[in-house]
């Protein structure tokens, strides 16, 4: 399912502005050049500018670009009335120098007109000596509106951007991507659990088995044994090897394994990386706050002024209109977490994300393994550490409050339900950092699927802050009876799916699956009759909900059915409740069984679904939730094994998991994790998750190289590329979980 749209709109659709036209002079054009006069000998016909100052200089265009804009449309250079035929491949070049260096410009080829749409996007960092750049990609339409310009604004100072040698040449064969998979032998390049199980992949055309050899730091074989050949894996296109050496249980690092020919990337046989990832994982949220300062102290390298409080040039979350026609009031909104790689916050991706986070400490409550001190009072080094409140309850606290405030005041139209969303006017470009965001903020419509996520997570929240705040849990409560009952008067209230400028939609036509979650939650809270006859009545209950692609913020019965299997209570049939988690957990693990690669993931046709590597980990919570309520330790074995994949052992040799592992993803869409586009801001920080590989590749820069990717390859670690490799609240809390459970299990 698309998760959600990120429009980069080209320059005339922000700007809102007139373009200046250059000088015009006659200009002809051969069959296969689109670009008119991309030499600027003598004139910049027919280029036009805007907010540049610009001329011909030299068989150079040159334009002197201002300083004090913020965002990259601030400022451009374009031509438009390009031609482009769909299906057809294009050569995108041009020379371009930026004094002083260091600057970065936006190239694209889009469309000239409404709805201003982005077909191709290039990003490079200029130098003062006059690179070159090409890129090629495939024209998705056919159009004879097209545009090339290149977006120069945001800069705090002014600086000169010269150009040159621009082409969109025609009918040139498209480039070959080839990821660069390192050795054949694919491994979790983090950590393998002493007792815990050990499996690898291999790539190669041998059809028999093979001699593989376990070597360690010093060089020296510690063990030996045979591959196992599986044949053709649909989920990669390779033909591939399996090999288990679970029988060494020997702690160590940088051990290697040697098979074929190839050594793999080097891996630890230890416990301390995942009790590392399990705090770093819900580090991440600090990070992504909204209103409030990020204390370098706290987190070095990433400290940064708080977003979206009213402070120039930001318009504020602390006093927040609606959309035109939506309501007549205006809401405090502020705090909260970006959502993802944007400024957007959004009350059913928060909510999945924090039911999740909380149920991540929850679990350590009960289950056998749990250990609630793990994620204790100053183990993240929060503001709030000290406080004498288990830090991973702080952080959730903060996308809580939030999700309080998003809640329609009494006396109002729709009184008791959630407004879905708030988010800018108009979509942003990358870099923007959230101080820096100067467009105006939206309430958007309140929604069913929005009411109920706020009742599912301030129910959950009143039973376990209660120990710690008795006033929060009990507004919590309140707020999550006034969210039922508001839900339940409106029960056909959706997003629109065409609610999509400036931020993603989230729209879901079917909220049967979060009036089952929100019933348990509060079920399991309050123990009253009507919750519990809401729990059993629900067409959901009974259902087979775990399906291959698994739980998300659009499927979410499995947060209720997992926390009504977990978490004790009197609910008639919860033997048949812990069943129904255990076959789906078998399910899972038949799956992971079958898949060379080792994970418990198989979607239909082998179409990758968008944010793919977080559904591993979700599927891995099932079977980490099955070993919880049985013991049988292949359920435990199943979950450890399925976080290989997102550490490394899969078909790109590469971890999806900033920081972890020796070649890892680290240039993830976001607008202020921009190191790739603004060397002054950071990568994003460790133990972020990429969404990973997703078969449709909607953005026009996976498009350009991944054309007729197979399953696990349609991933590319670009900051462009936002339906592969963006960054996002429910991602993180997934890896967080299944982390935490890994942890324990050392």
């Amino acid at each position: 399912m698309k998760r959600r749209r990120t429009a980069l709109l080209s320059l005339a659709a922000l700007l809102g502005a007139a373009l200046t036209a250059l000088p015009a002079q006659q200009a002809g054009a051969d069959e296969v050049e689109q670009v008119r006069n991309g030499t600027f000998d003598t004139t910049a016909d027919p280029w036009w500018t805007s907010n540049v100052t610009a001329a011909a200089s030299d068989g150079r265009l040159c334009a002197d670009v201002p300083g004090g804009t913020v965002n990259r449309w601030d400022s451009a250079v374009g031509q438009n009335e390009i031609t482009l035929v769909k299906g057809s491949s294009y050569r995108f070049s041009f020379a371009a120098s930026g004094v002083p260096e260091g600057h970065v410009v936006r190239a694209i080829v889009g469309l000239g007109v409404a709805p201003y749409d982005t077909w191709y996007e290039a990003t490079p960092v200029l130098g003062e000596s006059g690179d070159s750049y090409a890129y090629t990609f495939t024209s998705p339409v056919d159009s004879t509106q097209g545009q090339v310009a290149f977006q120069v604004g945001g800069s705090a100072e002014p600086w000169r951007f010269c150009l040159d040698d621009v082409s969109l040449l025609g009918g040139v064969p498209p480039e070959v991507y080839e990821p660069d998979t390192g050795p054949r032998v694919r491994v979790n390049q983090v950590a393998y659990l002493p007792a815990g199980p050990k499996n690898a992949t291999l790539v190669t055309d041998a059809t028999t088995k093979l001699p593989w050899r376990l070597r360690n730091a010093a060089g020296a074989t510690v063990a030996h044994g045979w591959t196992v050949p599986r044949g053709v894996d649909v989920s990669s296109g390779q033909n591939v090897h399996s090999l288990d050496f679970g029988a060494y249980r020997t702690r160590g690092t940088g051990l290697t394994l040697v098979v074929d020919g190839e050594t793999s990337r080097p891996f630890d046989i230890g416990t301390a990386a995942y009790e590392q990832l399990r705090l770093d994982a819900v580090k991440y949220y600090y990070t992504q706050r909204s209103g409030i300062a990020i204390r370098d102290d706290l987190r070095p390298g990433y400290g940064r002024a708080a977003g979206h409080i009213g402070v120039a040039p930001n318009q504020g979350d602390t006093d927040v209109p609606c959309q035109s026609g939506v309501c007549d009031y205006r809401l405090d909104v502020s705090g909260g977490w970006y959502d993802a790689g944007d400024h957007g916050k959004y009350v059913v991706n928060g909510g999945i994300a924090t039911w999740e986070l909380l149920s991540t400490y929850e679990r350590s409550l009960y289950a056998r393994t749990g250990r609630p001190s793990a994620l204790g009072d100053g183990t993240l080094a929060l503001p709030e550490s000290g406080n004498k409140v288990p830090d991973v309850l702080d952080e959730a606290r903060w996308e809580l409050e939030f999700l309080l405030r998003m809640q329609v005041p009494d006396g109002r139209p729709l009184a008791g339900m959630a407004h879905h969303k708030i988010h800018d006017e108009q979509w942003t470009g990358l870099p923007l950092l959230p101080s820096a965001d100067p467009q105006k903020r939206e309430l958007h419509p309140p929604t069913t699927t929005a009411t109920l996520n706020l009742a599912a997570t301030a129910a959950q929240a009143a039973r376990l802050y209660r120990p710690y705040d008795k006033a929060f849990a009990a507004k919590a409560l309140t707020a999550a009876r006034k969210a039922w009952a508001a839900a339940l008067a409106h029960p056909d209230v959706h997003a629109s799916p065409s609610d999509g400028n400036g931020g993603g939609t989230y729209d879901d036509g079917d909220a049967t699956d979060e009036f089952y979650w929100a019933a348990a939650e509060l079920y399991l809270t309050t123990g009253e009759r009507q919750f519990r006859d809401q729990v059993l009545t629900s067409p959901v209950h009974t259902a087979d909900i775990f399906a291959p692609t698994g739980f998300d913020w659009s499927r979410t019965a499995a947060a209720g059915r997992l926390d009504l299997a977990l978490v004790p209570s009197r609910l008639p049939g919860r033997d048949t409740v812990r069943a129904s988690v255990v076959k789906g957990a078998q399910k899972y693990l038949a799956t992971l069984e079958g898949q060379p690669y080792g994970m418990p993931y198989a979607p239909d046709g082998n179409r990758y679904d968008w944010g793919s590597s977080h559904q591993v980990l979700n599927n891995a919570v099932v079977i980490a939730t099955a070993y919880d309520l049985t013991g049988a330790a292949k359920y435990r074995d199943g979950a450890v094994q399925s976080m290989d994949y997102v550490l490394g052992r899969n078909a790109l040799n590469q971890s999806y998991v900033t920081g972890y592992g020796e070649v890892a993803s680290h240039h993830q869409h976001s607008r202020w994790y921009a190191h790739q586009l603004d060397p002054t801001l950071p990568d994003p920080p460790k133990g972020t998750l990429a969404g990973g590989a997703n078969s449709s590749i909607q953005d026009p820069y996976a498009q350009s190289k991944l054309q007729g990717c197979v399953g696990q390859f349609c991933y590319i670690d670009d900051i462009q590329s936002w339906s592969t490799n963006e960054t996002a609240i429910n991602w993180n809390a997934a890896l967080a979980r299944l982390a935490s459970f890994v942890a324990d299990q050392g």
